[in-house]
């Protein structure tokens, strides 16, 4: 399988995640709720942008030279057009706080695999083959 088919099979991951959350996006809102309920409501949106985020990521990791910085700003534009999409629906609306809700999540993940890639300096000491460079000839 070439580079090019796996980028897309990776694709679907995160393609079907934001089906979901179009889907979840799209239905009624209920009125009247705990504060507790609104808390999980929104500790929701940020696992699932960090979740979009990372999946994201994923996929284009072998496709892209920056792919926690493009996966970003897909979920960030995705988290956008979400809430343009709710102010479309009855009894939910579009807002500015729920894209930032989500883009803590984002920033998040963003952090988190930021944090698990090798820093460059790492990466020039390190061969090929995982092995770690000489300064100079074994003997």
């Amino acid at each position: 399988m070439n580079r090019r088919t796996r980028t897309v099979l990776r694709a679907v991951a995160p393609l079907a995640l934001m089906g979901l959350i179009f889907f979840l996006s799209g239905q009624r809102a209920d009125e009247g709720h705990e504060w507790w309920d609104v808390i999980v409501r929104k500790l929701g949106h940020v696992g699932g942008y960090a979740l979009l985020t990372a999946l994201w990521a994923w996929a284009l990791s072998r496709a892209v030279r920056r792919p926690v910085t493009v996966a970003a700003v897909i979920a960030f534009v995705y988290a956008c057009t979400d809430e343009y999409h709710q102010s479309f629906v009855e009894t939910r609306s579009g807002t500015s706080l729920d894209v930032a809700v989500d883009t803590v999540g984002i920033a998040l993940a963003a952090l988190l695999l930021r944090a698990r890639q090798p820093r460059r300096t790492d990466r020039a000491k390190v061969g090929a083959r995982g092995e770690a460079a000489r300064s100079s000839p074994a003997r």
